[in-house]
C-alpha cells in the first residue's frame, strides 16, 4: 500500500504552512474564539453562496472582507455553474449548491468571476499540456457558448476577448442556475436571489452584474 501513496511534501511548504498555522494560534484564534465556539455549538447559517474561480489570486472572503461562516464558498475552474443533471457521475458543485440551497437555506447566490483568469484564457487560445482530462472537457462542456457569444461580438483582440469571455462565464453560470428546479422555484418566491460580480486582481475593483447585462463598477 505505500508504493500508492505520493512522497511527502517539500519540507519548506510544510514549514510555511505551519508558520501560517501558528500565527493564525496566535494572532487570530485568541480574537476569533469565541466565533468558531459559536459556529461550532449552533451550526452555520451562511449569508451566501459564492461560486468563485479556484484561482489563488481571488479569495472571495478577502475580497467580501467576511467572516467564518457568513460565506459558504465553492471553487472551480472559472467559476462555472452546470446545467441540472443529476445522474450517477460526480457532480461537486451541483452538490454543494443543492446543500448551499435545500439545506442552509442561503438567501442569496453570487457568481464571482475575475480578471486573467487561466480557465477562460485556455478555453479562448487553447489548453495547455497536461489540461486535457478534466480542464478541457469542463471548459469546453459548460462554457462552449461564453466562448461562441464572445467570438460572435469581439474581434481579433485577444485582450479584449478575454475580459468579454470573462464576464460571459458569470451570466453563462447564472442562466445554468436556473435550470435546476429548487433554484428557480425559490427565485420566483423571492427567497432566493442571483447575483453576478467581476473582480479585477489587477485593480482591487469589483463590478457588479445590473439589471440592463452590463457589469458596473462598485464606488
Amino acid at each position: 500500500m505505500s508504493e500508492d501513496l505520493p512522497p511527502p511534501p517539500s519540507s519548506d511548504i510544510l514549514a510555511d504552512l505551519f508558520d501560517g498555522y501558528r500565527r493564525f494560534r496566535e494572532e487570530v484564534w485568541p480574537e476569533r474564539r469565541r466565533l468558531f465556539q459559536s459556529l461550532a455549538r449552533d451550526g452555520q447559517s451562511p449569508k451566501a453562496l459564492v461560486i468563485a474561480c479556484s484561482d489563488s489570486r481571488v479569495d472571495p472572503g478577502m475580497v467580501f472582507n467576511a467572516a467564518p461562516g457568513e460565506l459558504f464558498i465553492v471553487r472551480n475552474v472559472a467559476n462555472l455553474v452546470p446545467p441540472y443533471n443529476p445522474d450517477g457521475d460526480y457532480h461537486g458543485t451541483s452538490a454543494a449548491l443543492e446543500f448551499a440551497v435545500c439545506v442552509l437555506g442561503v438567501p442569496r447566490i453570487v457568481v464571482l468571476g475575475h480578471a486573467m483568469c487561466g480557465g477562460v484564457q485556455a478555453l479562448l487560445r487553447g489548453f495547455p499540456a497536461g489540461a486535457q482530462d478534466f480542464v478541457e472537457p469542463w471548459m469546453n462542456g459548460i462554457a462552449a457558448e461564453a466562448r461562441a457569444r464572445t467570438l460572435e461580438c469581439v474581434a481579433a483582440d485577444a485582450e479584449e476577448a478575454q475580459a468579454q469571455c470573462e464576464l460571459e462565464t458569470v451570466k453563462l453560470s447564472l442562466r445554468n442556475l436556473m435550470s435546476f428546479p429548487w433554484v428557480a422555484d425559490r427565485v420566483r418566491a423571492g427567497t432566493l436571489t442571483l447575483h453576478g460580480g467581476s473582480f479585477d486582481i489587477r485593480s482591487g475593483m469589483l463590478s457588479h452584474l445590473a439589471d440592463d447585462g452590463s457589469f458596473k463598477p462598485l464606488s
